[in-house]
């Protein structure tokens, strides 16, 4: 019989920046649990095979870019925002396989209620890749009637529009600068860090609520830039980052990302003051 302390850990390529380490030292910190979470350096490549070295020992897995579709596929059974959006970031590791779930989803839902978005009328999602699907199943969670998506390739996003018909929202898909820009509540931006649209930025920009750039290096991006220019909020995605390890913490301890921790309260605030303080 295997024994040793429990561990987790983050895997993705790149890993260096990850923040998890931290976020999920404090939290078995205040939890009284002497569990082991590091980082590792793992390509998609690789995954099965490293996924298959694990032992006993091995709780769980946060997983990162470009990890999360890979890990979709091979999960042994998947929760609906994971089935949803064919994205895992967390393995909950068993006998019988891993399991896979999507916090990315509740963690973006929190952070967006966090700001005070509460039942928008419209959100806008710029991006049409696997973040952006996130988004889209997020903004419907905290209650978007309409979700307009803006894409560089529109093309690329006319699968949202089939999830927005499955979440019973109407998802509606434009080129990223087209005209006119209609207003809405709140934009959520799943572009790659340091994107630059240029004067399309400024035009979306107003009227377009308070953002949530998914990025948080490289802060203030040129989006949340062109945001405060026009004297309207902009969040970086260190707010989803803390909700959505919350989640995976959950999974971990409980099993499952809908049931609260024991002194939740006081583990979310050691995890928020570790984020601010790396």
């Amino acid at each position: 019989m295997l024994t040793g302390p429990t561990r987790l850990a983050v895997w993705g390529d790149p890993i260096s920046h990850s923040r998890s380490p931290r976020l999920h030292a404090a939290a078995y910190g205040v939890l009284g649990l002497e569990w082991e979470y590091g980082r590792e350096r793992v390509s998609e490549a690789e995954f099965v095979p490293r996924l298959g070295g694990v032992d006993a020992t091995w709780r769980g897995l946060s997983l990162t870019m470009p990890l999360k579709k890979v890990a979709a596929r091979t999960a042994r059974s998947l929760d609906e925002d994971a089935r949803r959006t064919g994205a895992v970031n967390t393995f909950l590791l068993s006998d019988d396989g891993p399991l896979g779930f999507n916090t990315d989803v509740g963690g973006l839902a929190r952070a967006l209620a966090e700001i005070g978005v509460d039942a928008p009328g419209a959100v806008r999602v710029l991006g049409a890749g696997a973040t952006a699907t996130s988004a889209v199943v997020s903004a419907a969670r905290v209650g978007a009637a309409v979700i307009e998506v803006r894409a560089r390739r529109p093309e690329a996003a006319e699968s949202l529009q089939t999830l927005g018909d499955a979440l019973g929202v109407e998802v509606r898909v434009r080129a990223i600068d087209d005209d006119p820009i209609d207003p809405v509540d709140a934009t959520i931006a799943a572009l790659p860090g340091g994107t630059e649209l240029g004067p399309v930025a400024d035009l979306l920009a107003s009227g377009s609520g308070p953002l949530i750039d998914v990025v948080y290096g490289g802060w203030p991006t040129p989006l949340a830039q062109a945001w405060r220019r026009a004297g309207v909020a902009a969040h970086d995605g260190l707010g989803m980052l803390l909700h959505q390890a919350l989640l995976q913490v959950r999974v971990f301890v409980r099993g499952d990302p809908d049931r609260p921790l024991e002194r939740e309260d006081a583990v979310l605030a050691a995890m928020r003051a570790a984020l601010v303080g790396d």
